[in-house]
């Protein structure tokens, strides 16, 4: 039998300096013994995968609103998406792959319904209560809102996971006052940063070409493809249908591999030049480290903006991000007239937190199915 001590000797010896190692993590807010046979990070894992904010990401949206077609990314599928290419680069640059996992299936859980369009409104909602962020949400619903242990709120995780959830190098800052803004993440968080972001723009792409919002000829531009492995090089493709799945998938693995090899590379590199040697010389370092190439920038910026302009920006999700938005501005406005609407774990919340804040909390939790079945009930 592999028990704990087994693992976490293997990571000493087989991961690099610079790795976070399961048993050196700076442990949890509630101290409990470990567990005999899984380390800390396997043990948060565990944790996040039987949350209820993890199963209801399956009905959450991602881009296109999830019962509009069965095929189309939900919000779990985009952490699933984001937890393997997280793992791959994480294996590759000898990194602790359980830290990485754990990481990557927690960094959307605070997400509210309706992707990004539920974000904003809540956000413009609780302006004069510090708005609302979808990381602090995620660190909130696992500090606070989950309930899983009489011994403890929350799902008690790592210090290091947590961190992962708040420290974000391409967007966003620190939230939380035990974060030490001077001291970077992380490697293995960083990298779930920037394998969030590659997992978007190769799903979005195939999505976007699914739903027909986007055209290979839109996309063809893109300097992206210059690349003799690239697709649409391929003499072939124009036998098959723009929206053929075949040439679809081509293009999402081109995407996929091409820049997630120049990520590691590139971040490879950088820990040579930077001379990391360790942890602690990773979390002092001035400049990121996880990134793209000089070269590979540029490209990845061009295809998050065509994204942007052509598909975040189309006529056709726009009228279903107000439709959204709408559903969540009455529903706030609603519970915060009455209170006594909400579940009773949530009003018992109300004895020390704001109502406001509360009624965020329920709203964010919620799928989209079930924001929009209650706000025919209530409206």
């Amino acid at each position: 039998m592999i028990r704990r001590h087994d693992v976490e000797e293997r990571e000493r010896r087989t991961l690099a300096g610079y790795a976070a190692l399961a048993a050196e993590s700076r442990g949890r807010v509630h101290p409990q013994p470990e567990h005999p046979l899984r380390t800390a990070y396997q043990r948060d894992r565990d944790r996040i995968i039987h949350s209820a904010a993890f199963r209801r990401m399956e009905y959450k949206t991602q881009v296109f609103i999830p019962h509009l077609a069965d095929h189309f990314r939900t919000r779990l599928t985009h952490t699933i998406e984001v937890a393997q290419i997280s793992r791959t680069l994480a294996r590759n640059l000898r990194l602790n792959e359980d830290l990485t996992e754990a990481i990557a299936l927690v960094h959307d859980l605070g997400h509210t319904p309706f992707g990004h369009a539920g974000e904003e409104v809540l956000d413009d909602l609780l302006r004069d209560r510090g708005g609302f962020n979808h990381n602090r949400q995620s660190l909130r619903v696992v500090d606070l809102l989950e309930e899983r242990y009489p011994e403890h709120p929350g799902l008690n995780l790592t210090f290091e996971v947590r961190e992962g959830i708040v420290k974000h190098e391409t967007r966003g800052g620190v939230v939380g006052d035990e974060f030490n803004p001077d001291e970077r993440p992380t490697l293995e968080a960083a990298l779930v940063d920037k394998a969030d972001e590659l997992a978007y723009s190769a799903h979005d792409i195939d999505d976007g070409l699914s739903s027909g919002l986007i055209t290979l000829d839109d996309i063809r531009p893109l300097r992206i493809w210059d690349d003799e492995t690239s697709p649409l090089r391929d003499p072939h493709h124009a036998t098959i249908s723009a929206e053929g799945d075949l040439l679809r998938h081509q293009l999402v693995r081109y995407l996929i591999n091409r820049m997630a090899t120049d990520l590691m590379t590139a971040t490879s590199a950088r820990l040579d030049q930077m001379d990391v040697v360790d942890l602690e010389s990773l979390r002092r370092s001035e400049q990121p480290i996880c990134g793209y190439s000089d070269a590979m920038e540029p490209l990845v910026a061009e295809l998050k903006q065509l994204l942007r302009s052509r598909l975040y920006l189309h006529p056709r999700l726009v009228a279903v991000t107000a439709q959204a938005q709408t559903v969540i501005r009455q529903l706030f406005h609603r519970l915060i007239g009455d209170p006594g609407l909400m579940p009773a774990r949530f009003q018992a919340m109300l004895a020390d937190q704001p109502t406001e804040i509360v009624a965020a909390d329920y709203i964010a939790g919620m799928t989209d199915r079930f924001a929009e079945r209650l706000a025919e009930q209530y409206l």
